[in-house]
């Protein structure tokens, strides 16, 4: 089923708001240097493909939801970016790229091996030779979602156009499937309230190396987190920073 947070217009309205450029993209945004071509895979509403795209790259967004879309389609520097309605799994543009990214845990979204390994294999397929691609997936061993509570997520702030707005999220892991399945809600001073329901995966690290090595991509370096630490244990994220395999 299509996920409301972002396929409901009215939810994706709080998304730049709720998630707004962070330290990660600085990081990611130095992965990029030298590259003249970037697939932003699971784009969302553009805001980290834009900003590629204004250094002057040929970039190109990709993301199933139109909610989404329409958001990054009419962001600043938008018409810098082409635009792709598309599901990551056998995505096939007919284009390599310097650069195949997939930033905001967006791949946690692929709930299933299958899913994963037919995103990664999409990579590979569009990630053009000496080209880098890299992903972020939260490391479940330091089960963040614990703290997705509504004491610990509580907050109340302004919002650009709608006012003060009161925000926080719930969460509840899946022990059967190991999927973490999350809430997230805003309410509006008049009362309203805008809810979604969210899965998530969280594969493990010998699951991720194992499928990368399988869609024949490589992994030149592990980070742990989105400033480009080191893997630890307990990091907070496993990102693979790599390229093609050699045949």
């Amino acid at each position: 089923m299509a996920d409301a947070l972002y396929n409901d217009p009215d939810l994706a309205r709080f998304y730049d708001w709720d998630c707004p450029w962070t330290a990660d993209f600085d990081w990611f945004s130095s992965l990029l240097e030298g590259r003249g071509s970037m697939l932003d895979i699971g784009c969302g509403t553009g805001m980290f493909t834009a900003a590629i795209a204004a250094r002057g790259l040929q970039v190109v967004g990709v993301d199933p939801a139109e909610a989404m879309l329409s958001i990054a389609r009419s962001r600043e520097g938008a018409e810098r970016v082409s635009w792709v309605r598309g599901d990551a799994r056998g995505l096939n543009l007919g284009h390599r790229f310097d650069a195949v990214v997939m930033t905001g845990h967006a791949f946690q979204t692929l709930l299933t091996r299958a899913d994963r390994a037919a995103c990664l294999e999409a990579i590979r397929a569009q990630l053009a030779p000496g080209g880098r691609f890299f992903l972020d997936s939260r490391n479940p061993d330091a089960r963040e979602w614990e703290t997705w509570t509504r004491p610990a997520t509580w907050e109340r702030r302004a919002h650009p156009t709608l006012g003060m707005v009161e925000r926080w999220n719930e969460a509840r892991l899946l022990s059967e499937t190991g999927i973490v399945r999350y809430e997230t809600h805003y309410r509006l001073v008049d009362g309203r309230q805008f809810s979604a329901s969210s899965d998530i995966a969280f594969p493990s690290f010998a699951e991720l190396s194992e499928l990368i090595d399988a869609a024949g991509l490589r992994v030149d370096r592990w980070a742990g987190d989105a400033a480009g630490g080191e893997l630890r244990p307990g990091c907070p994220d496993f990102i693979p920073v790599g390229g093609l395999r050699a045949a």
